[in-house]
This record gives C-alpha cells, structure tokens and sequence, in this order.
C-alpha cells in the first residue's frame, strides 16, 4: 500500500491532467469527440500534431488507468468481501456517472448551446424529455463498473476463495509473451472494429478501443497476485522502448501517406480491413505498451517520496476527472474571443483548465458527504 500512497497514486494523477489536454487538444483542431469543438478537425499543421497527441494518448492512457484499476482490484475485493466491494464500486463509480449523466453532462451541453446562441434552459428540458443520459468521460467509471462486476462472478464461480487469496510473486514475463500480449491485442481490436468502429458509442461506449482496456485490466490483477510492478526493471521494458521508438513515427507517416492516397480525412482507420485500420489497430499495443513501462519505472524510481503538494493533487485527481468537462468548456468558451495560433490556445486552456479543476475540485473533497464518494 505504501507503493499506492507514492508513486502509483501520483501516476493518475499526472494520467488525470492528460486527460484534460487531451480534451482541450479535441477543443483546437485534434480528432475525437468532445463537448466543444472551436477549431475542426483538418489537414493544417497544427490539427495534425493535436490529432497525434491525441492518437498517442488514446493508445495507452485509458488503458493504463484500466491496468492501475485491476492491480487494486483483488485486495480491495479481499479486504472487503463480495458485499461491502460491489456496495462500493457502486457507491464510488455508479453514483458520480449518474450524477453526471443526469446533471454535469446536461450542463456542458447547455453551456456550449448557450454560447452559440440556442439557449441554455431549452437544451436542459430537451435532454431530459428525451431521457438522454450522457455519459461524457464518465464512461470509464460505467466500464470498470462493468469490468469489477466481471471480476466478482469470475472469482466467484472460478477463482480461489477469498480466504485463500495470496500474492504468489514470479517473474516479469519475458519479452515474447510481451509481443504475443500487443499481437493478440490489435488482432482482437481490428476483430472487434468490423462491427463496432473507432468513434461509434454502444451504451455511452466506444468498444472499438476495449481490446486493450480488457487486457491491461486483466494485467493489472495478474500483476497484484505475481507483484510485477515492484519487480519491473529496464531491462524488461529495454525491448519495447525500441519498438516504441520504431513503431510511433509508423502512424505519422501512414497519415501522410493516406493524405496523398486519398486525400485530408479519407481514410478509414476507424474499422473495416483497410491497411490504415490495420496500421492503427498493430500501432496501439505496439507503442502503449513501451509508454506504460516507461511510466512506471520513471515514478517509481523518481517520484517515490512523501510531498504534501503531491499528496493534496492526488487527493483531488478523481474529482477533477468528474468535472473537468465543465471547467474546460468553460474556459474554452471563456476564451472564444481570444485570436491566437492552435497550439497556443491548447497551452493556455490546458493550463488555466488544469488549474481550474483542482481549484474547484479542493472544496468538493472537504464535503463530508462528497468525499465519501470521492
């Protein structure tokens, strides 16, 4: 638990602010859904370096939540027993996206229609007659809800008994159980995408990327009952730093290729069996797994010490995941007006929103009733 209270905790924190970036970059020009978008999409320089900032995040850093979720999973259940865990999760997870599909979703919608001149109150009162429940960023609570309700009926009908829950610690797999993990990964997303491409929701969820959140949470309970983290050096992650350093520019030039081919937003790497869907679906595995290692041998070498200012931004973290869609549009909407080049206006609402967020997120967490929660 020590681990958890250093540099585990301090990794979803940093992972929370990208998050934040993430969706500011969307706000400016980079690919993806979001609430807001000032600056669409195109083949402008600025929009291509957004959208790989963005495709680099979405190959691993909701999965690396996923992976830090399942490494808790297994003492919290055995701490707790089967009761007491799924009150919890449902406590912990189901109460804030239900609040924030019944209210802060609405809210960012109405805010964004507001600015536009369609009204605020119309959209709120149009959303709930048409029972619309947006899930917003919340889906990853939804899914790791659905993923921990897994894990108990897995345990329960095949698992060890609780009781008998023990780490058994072996050794860090070797590097080709590595490459069969990224090669059976991007075979089961390009699966999974001929039915249900990049982009399209099911239930509030885009199952074209669950390829590998499935297995990067199955990986973090597996690296609890083995202690893999603890016994991951450079030497395991060696391997996959130079695939990672092979792999990245792949996509890059792939894009580039498919603007010549077919020209600004043409191709389809979302689905089907194109090779730019094949690209996209080998490149994920391939470069998140080299990024995962890297994150967590950094922190646990480096930022494995007590800090106050650490231990207060941890605190937060789950909170400004849960409302950072309201800051950010906020902010964005706050700066309109604002004439300036993309990636300025990225930084500059990255950065107020990041600030924002925790701001709004410090009085949340003092809320007896609140901090219960989260």
């Amino acid at each position: 638990m020590a681990e958890r209270a250093l540099y585990i905790d301090r990794l979803r924190t940093v992972m929370t602010a990208l998050v934040v970036l993430h969706h500011t970059a969307i706000t400016y020009g980079g690919s993806g859904g979001w609430f807001y978008r000032e600056i669409e999409t195109s083949g402008a320089p600025s929009s291509l370096l957004l959208t790989l900032f963005c495709a680099t995040n979405q190959a691993y850093f909701m999965g690396f939540f996923f992976l830090l979720a399942g490494y808790f999973t297994p003492p919290s259940l055995q701490r707790k027993g089967y009761a007491r865990f799924i009150a919890d999760r449902f406590l912990r997870l189901g109460l804030p996206l239900l609040a924030f599909g019944l209210f802060l979703g609405p809210l960012t919608a109405a805010m964004v229609t507001a600015a536009e001149g369609r009204g605020f109150w119309p959209t709120f009162a149009w959303l709930w007659q048409h029972k619309r429940f947006i899930n917003g960023p919340l889906w990853f609570t939804q899914a790791l809800l659905i993923f921990s309700l897994a894990y108990c009926a897995w345990r329960a009908v095949l698992g060890s008994p609780l009781p008998q829950s023990e780490r058994s610690p072996r050794p860090v797999p070797a590097w080709r159980w590595w490459l069969v993990s990224a090669l059976g990964v991007a075979a089961a997303a390009l699966a999974i995408r001929q039915f249900v491409p990049t982009g399209k929701n099911v239930f509030g969820l885009q199952l074209g990327f669950f390829a590998s959140y499935i297995f990067l949470f199955a990986l973090g309970i597996a690296a609890w009952r083995y202690d893999w983290l603890r016994q991951l050096t450079w030497k395991h992650a060696r391997p996959w730093l130079i695939t990672l350093l092979v792999a990245w520019p792949l996509l890059p030039v792939g894009i580039a290729i498919s603007h010549a081919l077919y020209g600004v937003g043409k191709a389809n790497f979302s689905g089907g069996l194109s090779w730019p869907a094949i690209l996209y679906a080998s490149w994920e595995p391939f470069v998140a797994w080299g990024l995962i290692a890297i994150w967590l041998l950094v922190f646990r070498e480096h930022l494995n010490r007590p800090s106050a200012l650490w231990a207060w931004l941890n605190r937060r973290a789950y909170a400004v995941y849960i409302v950072h869609p309201v800051v950010l549009v906020g902010v964005s909407l706050l700066l309109r007006g604002w004439v300036a080049p993309a990636l300025v206006k990225w930084g500059v609402a990255g950065t107020l929103a990041c600030i924002g967020c925790w701001l709004v997120a410090d009085p949340l967490v003092r809320l007896p009733a609140v901090r219960r929660v989260i």
